[in-house]
């Protein structure tokens, strides 16, 4: 799975020990040798930060209290740096390490909201900056099987497309290892959006662009609250419209009890339909309009999901969360070593700033129906 080449280094903005994200980007980025991190500030607690280090085998003079410090010191010596803060915490570290030039990985939500896009780009040049969001969800390799089918028109003329990603935390928090995983504070505040699209919502976005190759041009949403922090918005859902007539719809919770994540993808065309289940991840279940229905997996007559990269095990041995990650980091790699050679990036699964700004503009839509209770184009 490495790219026969030494692997990048990269140094950690948050991620430690405290961070719900930390220890998957860490081991995703390992998974493959594609990635080597040797440098971080881990998290604002010194304890916290040191731990982590510790754990992670990374020196302790290359360990520091604060990213201003980590930036300043390795800037010159690692060929990337990875943001893991807390989504508002973003926009003065990305703008910091644009204007120095330096290639960036960046947790989703890149930023809050519209107004801080534009204010991010204004410090962001295409042609000169590297910056890939970490969307994973699109690493998983039958969603990328189902991806190359839409394209190739095996499901005919597309319909509609139904996105869902139902969770429970907020009405039961996840038991993990003996404790209970709280939400985060920063979960629990919304800004110029809920917070729920920039957890959730942005991946729905993000899945719906990865397949179709389309934007929304419409939408009208209902936000409401069922949790026990009656300011927020926990539960989102809402009706699309995309051009050539396709018409589609996600529903994103907080407060869906029996759902620890039920991420759902179903597409239908005019000749069949497929379907994906985060819970059976290695499984796409396609139904035709003469009546059959196959069960594709890993072991069947894939195009694309039968390619090494995406069996590290042999089939029967399902893939997960992490797998998938790791196949969006070695895909990073392979552009962040493009863009080091001043090649051309052309990857189909490496998305960065107008992605982002998209995502968030169909959810400023969202939000401006809400209020006036009609159908608000996209901007």
């Amino acid at each position: 799975m490495s790219l026969k080449k030494a692997p990048l280094k990269i140094a950690f903005i948050g991620g430690g020990d405290t961070s719900a994200v930390g220890y998957v980007h860490f081991a995703a980025s390992q998974l493959d040798n594609n990635f080597q991190v040797v440098a971080g500030a881990f998290c604002r607690s010194n304890e916290a930060n040191q731990s982590t280090a510790q754990r992670w085998n990374i020196t302790s003079d290359r360990t520091y209290n604060c990213w201003q410090a980590l930036i300043a010191a390795e800037k010159d010596n690692v060929d990337a740096f990875v943001i893991l803060t807390p989504t508002p915490d973003h926009l003065v570290m990305l703008i910091t390490l644009l204007d120095l030039n330096i290639p960036i990985i960046c947790e989703k939500s890149l930023v809050v909201g519209p107004k801080e896009i534009a204010v991010l780009k204004k410090h962001y040049q295409a042609d000169k900056h590297f910056l890939a969001v970490t969307f994973n969800y699109s690493g998983y390799a039958m969603v990328r099987e189902l991806k190359h089918k839409i394209a190739q028109g095996e499901l005919g003329e597309i319909q509609k497309i139904h996105l869902e990603m139902p969770q429970e935390g907020f009405r039961r928090p996840p038991d993990i290892a003996g404790k209970t995983a709280k939400p985060q504070a920063w979960r629990l505040c919304d800004g110029e959006l809920p917070t729920i699209c920039l957890d959730l919502g942005v991946h729905l976005h993000h899945l719906s662009s990865f397949l179709l190759t389309l934007e929304p041009s419409e939408t009208i949403a209902e936000f409401a609250n069922h949790s026990q922090y009656p300011e927020l918005v926990d539960d989102i859902q809402m009706l699309l419209k995309y051009p050539n007539n396709i018409k589609g719809s996600m529903w994103m919770s907080k407060t869906a009890i029996g759902h620890r994540n039920g991420l759902k993808i179903r597409v239908y065309g005019d000749k069949g339909s497929a379907k994906w289940l985060q819970l059976n991840p290695d499984e796409l279940v396609l139904s035709f309009n003469d009546g059959r229905r196959e069960i594709l997996d890993r072991a069947s007559d894939c195009q694309y999901a039968g390619e090494f990269i995406y069996n590290r095990m042999k089939p029967g041995h399902p893939t997960g969360f992490v797998e998938a990650f790791a196949n969006l980091y070695r895909d990073i790699a392979v552009s962040l070593h493009a863009f080091k050679e001043n090649k051309t990036i052309q990857s189909p699964y490496v998305f960065g700033v107008e992605h982002a700004s998209d995502g968030l503009n169909l959810f400023t839509a969202a939000k401006e129906s809400t209020q006036t209770g009609q159908w608000q184009a996209v901007k």
